[in-house]
């Protein structure tokens, strides 16, 4: 049985129902299809050559040796990838990464508009936000500091990077990205110029405002997304949404817990003046009571929520239940309340987890609408899990800032590939994941022919390296010791 046979044989179940096997006629048009991928990643690289030339040097060829590395190599850092794609070697690797002045704007911008090409457009189309943390030990690497790494659930030592992702149904990549440097970065000029942080950037900006950052730039570029998608993280501050509304961003964004809602337009006024002595009264006060979104959820019979379906997953239709309504939000200071919608959701098997949303969307969106919306955050999560475990988006081996931008922006564009691929062959091979689309690659791509003398030269110099590293750290120790005395 060949490998796309056995990929087709997977039974996916919808609503207690095996999807039909396909013909055996199909199978092997979808052999055909992927037997030429090696071919139509080569054309699909030759699309950006004009990018990774310089007025001075072309690094085309090594773009296209870190773009083969980062879909072949199983474990994806430089060395590693270096020892399986030919004619290269991990300080070529370096160099393309830390030093060779590519812009990654340009990639990434580029990258956006063939994204929309391909699923832009429709009406479920949506930009998503999300961030993500990568563990790093040490201080050296840009961005590194203590910080909350929401993957473990705690704060760590690590980069912390907010994304952004393109998509319709479930077809998403990741398009655009941002560095979050905290106050130990900013306010520490000496330590910026060891890791190249353009002086323009040394700024403290937080995750929701590289948040804004990323929507208008995807706006300015023309990108024909329908709506923004955000977590709590995000929908927890209000100058945030108020911003995205009144620049006519439709937006759904999670919010947390202790949200406080209005049910009725509370009419914010400002106070007559009770007394003649003192300070007049001059800011507004709402005219009722307003309450928590979890509270107010928790008041409603079980009549209100209602069963909606969202999407087809492996495990069947995944259905939720839901409460809807139409609420008011003040901020304190704005003279007029904003209605808005609020779904409320929760999971039959879990009736305990449920999550809270706004949206700004039209006042005739339904509850069903909405719910599906909330529901497609979901898949910049599963791109950031693609980006991570296939395209080593996590691994790479570098410090500095235009490292890390560079590793980003080929990382998507291995991304980029992988979408193009699943999007083209979704009738022969409806169940290719990034997964098997990097399987192949790894058998179809060149490989250096490895023999017993290379393993061991490499591994010599591995233990060279790592030699090196333990002498430089005790003689950093012992002059250390030697400048305090005795």
């Amino acid at each position: 049985m060949s490998p796309f046979e056995a990929v087709q044989r997977e039974q996916i179940v919808f609503s207690g129902v095996a999807a039909e096997m396909p013909a055996p006629e199909d199978i092997c048009q979808a052999e055909r299809l992927l037997e030429d991928l090696a071919h139509r990643l080569a054309l699909f690289h030759r699309r950006f050559h004009d990018l990774f030339v310089t007025r001075t040097k072309s690094v085309v060829e090594q773009s296209r040796k870190y773009l083969f590395g980062l879909l072949q190599s199983e474990r994806k850092n430089m060395e590693r990838m270096a020892e399986v794609v030919p004619d290269t070697d991990d300080q070529t690797y370096q160099h393309f990464m830390s030093n060779s002045p590519w812009s990654h704007r340009a990639v990434l911008d580029r990258i956006a508009c063939d994204a929309d090409a391909v699923v832009g457009g429709s009406e479920d189309c949506f930009l998503l936000i999300d961030e993500s943390a990568i563990s790093k030990k040490g201080k050296k690497s840009v961005g590194v500091s203590r910080q909350w790494n929401g993957r473990l659930g705690k704060v760590d030592n690590c980069q912390v990077g907010v994304f952004a992702a393109l998509g319709c149904g479930d077809e998403a990549t990741l398009i655009d990205e941002r560095l979050y440097l905290s106050k130990e970065w900013v306010n520490h000029p000496k330590r910026c110029n060891r890791a190249r942080i353009p002086v323009e950037e040394r700024v403290l900006r937080t995750k929701a405002q590289l948040a804004l950052e990323m929507i208008r730039h995807a706006r300015s570029q023309g990108l024909r997304y329908r709506w923004v998608g955000m977590d709590g993280g995000y929908g927890k501050e209000p100058w945030l949404l108020r911003t995205l509304d009144e620049e006519g961003e439709t937006w759904v964004a999670d919010v947390h817990s202790d949200q406080t809602i209005y049910l009725e337009d509370p009419c914010p006024v400002v106070p007559k003046r009770q007394k003649v002595k003192g300070r007049a009264p001059s800011r507004p006060v709402a005219q009722i009571p307003s309450i928590r979104v979890d509270r107010w959820a928790a008041a409603q019979s079980e009549a209100e929520w209602k069963r909606v379906s969202l999407r087809e997953s492996t495990k069947g239709t995944l259905t939720v239940e839901v409460l809807h309504r139409r609420v008011w939000l003040w901020d304190g200071k704005e003279s007029n309340a904003h209605c808005w919608h609020l779904i409320v959701r929760r999971e039959i098997e879990s009736p305990q987890e449920i999550k809270y949303t706004l949206s700004n969307g039209p006042e005739t969106t339904t509850a069903e609408r909405l719910a599906y919306q909330q529901a497609q955050r979901y898949w910049v999560e599963q791109a950031l899990r693609n980006g991570k475990s296939e395209v080593g988006m996590a691994d790479y081996q570098l410090r500095l800032w235009p490292g890390w931008h560079h590793h980003m922006a080929m990382v998507m564009l291995a991304m980029l590939f992988m979408l193009e691929v699943r999007r083209e062959h979704k009738q022969a091979l409806s169940l290719l994941s990034c997964h098997d689309v990097v399987e192949v690659l790894r058998v179809l791509l060149p490989r250096s022919n490895v023999t017993y003398k290379d393993i061991i030269k490499q591994l010599e110099e591995r233990h060279r390296r790592r030699q090196a590293s333990i002498n430089f750290a005790y003689a950093k120790q012992r002059a250390r010791e030697q400048c305090r005395g005795p």
